[in-house]
């Protein structure tokens, strides 16, 4: 295939996604549609992408993306849940596929079944997550969702693996298939876990964040690599960094998470729409495969839609069946005790199974010959996932949002939720501030005399207190009152605050002056920053609520940085 016609297949999926985000619609589903579509246009090419490619380039940055944007605190807690659907589901599925591919097709060995069903076993959250954010399903389900795509391929390629080497060999031993997963679970979190560690030193000093977000665009494709070439999982190598370095990210410096945002953002919707995009441009080329096989297109048909069919019923019956062990609670989690998923939650969840990029890649992975001899039914088992990949995705993916609307699944309680917290911490930055305010004064004594240093501080004290109960007013106002100490009052300390609710001086200051303001700003943000991170060790915080809290002070940073005072001191 020739370059050109790769750049026009993702600036066309770009595009195509650039207009589905401005209306609101989800976008991968969206892209898949409009290719499928193109691909039925005669003059349109053959888009023959390697296999290797799409699991050695395009999927790591895509799971290391949603492994930083990720919470590490919400993934642990719903560890039990995330691996319940992550591992069982995918070995559920993959076998129950293969069954009913093995009934229909039963001169096939049950090896070749089973490649069929590890293809097409692990759903991808990318279309899910589009439509849960816009809709605004609870965290709890996004972090399901989220969690159980991040490892699903992990398992799923494993099996695939031993399913192949089940075909080549004409031998099924369950030891080995046990023994390879353990290998490869282990071996990958002990590999993402070591390039984690690593590159969080390197990043912590570096003050240079254009290199610390070029080390950042590696990390994916190291861990994936290192983790395989040790026999482990590359997808858990990478997770695992991913996981490791989102939750260390706030001890980094700001301006590199300033940078590594756009970035990642930028290279998810040019993989996600290529990726979407080559799902559906391909499905005709494969369907001529089949009939040039002469396996039978109608047979093959048929198989598809039953495989299909068994994919989708799967999911729903094996979550609603386990759906006790949602409520165990391991050892040491943070997770509240009645966090479960509701009946509606579920039957959300159950509906969110659209397949992506490892379905795709695994499925054209499958080798043409093994040991010289042909693959058996390879051309049938291309059209069943590329069928599986298609339908569930405009079958589950396009009736989505109604069954979220339908079933009312919604976060309003959430949302309050949030608030408060945010109201507390701003609280506790107000204290962690007066703290700072307090170190200065043997420095104010000394220039400004006791009795200025004492109104100084009990001045600048009162104006960030009083941010604080504005904060809680505006956020919390049920709570406002338990929260503020007894001396503040809420409805008096909205007023007396500066632009962006900074203190206002009402002067202008000389350089020197300037540059001791500018100092005691940074301290300010650094202390406030060590309250977000506190809180949010301690799960009193969200990782949602503190990242966004953490932007406020990253810009902040930026904006000292950026200032007439630092130009002159430079």
């Amino acid at each position: 295939m020739h370059h050109i016609e790769v750049f026009l297949l993702v600036a066309g999926a770009v595009l195509v996604a650039a207009a589905s985000r401005r209306r609101g619609w989800p976008a991968p589903l969206v892209v898949a549609g409009v290719a499928l579509v193109v691909s039925f246009v005669p003059w349109v090419p053959r888009f023959e992408i390697d296999s290797d490619v799409l699991l050695e380039f395009v999927l790591p940055p895509l799971l290391y993306s949603a492994a930083l944007s990720s919470s590490y605190r919400d993934f642990r807690a719903s560890l039990n849940s995330i691996t319940r659907l992550g591992v069982g589901l995918v070995l559920v599925s993959a076998l129950a596929v293969a069954a009913v591919f093995w009934w229909l097709e039963p001169a096939a060995p049950f090896a070749v079944a089973l490649v069929l069903g590890a293809v097409v076993a692990p759903p991808d959250a990318v279309a899910a997550s589009a439509v849960g954010r816009r809709l605004g399903l609870p965290r709890r389900v996004m972090t399901l969702l989220s969690g159980e795509s991040l490892i699903n391929d992990a398992t799923s390629l494993t099996l695939y693996k031993v399913a192949l080497a089940g075909v080549a060999t004409g031998a099924w031993a369950w030891a080995d298939g046990f023994a390879t997963f353990g290998i490869a679970v282990l071996g990958g979190v002990a590999v993402g876990l070591v390039i984690g560690w690593a590159v969080h030193r390197v990043r912590m000093h570096l003050d240079d964040p254009v290199v610390a977000s070029a080390i950042g665009l590696l990390v994916p494709f190291g861990a994936y690599w290192s983790a395989e070439a040790m026999r482990g999982s590359g997808v858990l190598g990478v997770v695992t960094a991913g996981l490791y370095l989102g939750h260390t990210a706030p001890r980094a410096g700001y301006a590199t998470r300033l940078y590594e945002g756009p970035i990642w953002s930028t290279l998810d919707i040019l993989l996600e729409s290529f990726t979407f995009a080559l799902i559906g441009i391909q499905l005709p080329w494969v369907v001529r495969d089949v009939i040039a096989s002469d396996q039978g297109l109608g047979h093959g048909v048929v198989l598809s839609l039953a495989v299909l069919a068994t994919a989708m019923l799967v999911r729903p019956l094996y979550i609603f069946a386990t759906a006790r062990f949602d409520h165990l609670r391991l050892r040491g989690s943070h997770r509240p005790a009645h966090d479960s998923l509701s009946a509606r939650e579920s039957a959300v969840v159950s509906w969110a199974g659209m397949r992506g990029v490892v379905t795709l890649a695994a499925a054209a992975a499958i080798p043409a010959t093994i040991d010289g001899e042909p693959f058996t039914d390879r051309a049938t088992i291309q059209l069943a996932a590329y069928v599986v990949a298609i339908g569930t995705l405009l079958l589950q993916g396009l009736t989505l949002p109604w069954v979220i609307t339908r079933l009312g699944v919604g976060s309003a309680s959430e949302i309050a939720n949030d608030a408060a917290q945010e109201a507390a911490t701003r609280v506790a930055t107000a204290e962690a501030v007066q703290r700072v305010l307090e170190d200065q004064r043997p420095e104010w004594t000394a220039i400004m005399g006791e009795e200025g240093a004492e109104k100084a501080i009990t001045r600048l004290t009162g104006l960030w207190r009083g941010r604080a109960a504005a904060a809680a007013v505006m956020l919390d106002p049920d709570n406002a009152d338990e929260l503020l100490p007894d001396d503040v009052d809420p409805q008096e300390s909205v007023h007396g605050l500066g632009p962006a609710g900074r203190p206002a001086t009402g002067e202008l200051p000389g350089v020197e002056e300037a540059s001791r303001a500018q100092r005691l700003r940074r301290a300010i943000v650094a202390a406030q920053r060590d309250v977000l991170m506190a809180r949010r060790d301690a799960g009193e915080l969200d990782e949602v609520v503190m990242r966004r809290m953490l932007r406020e002070l990253d810009l902040e940073d930026e904006s000292l940085s950026s200032s007439w005072v630092e130009r002159i001191e430079q």
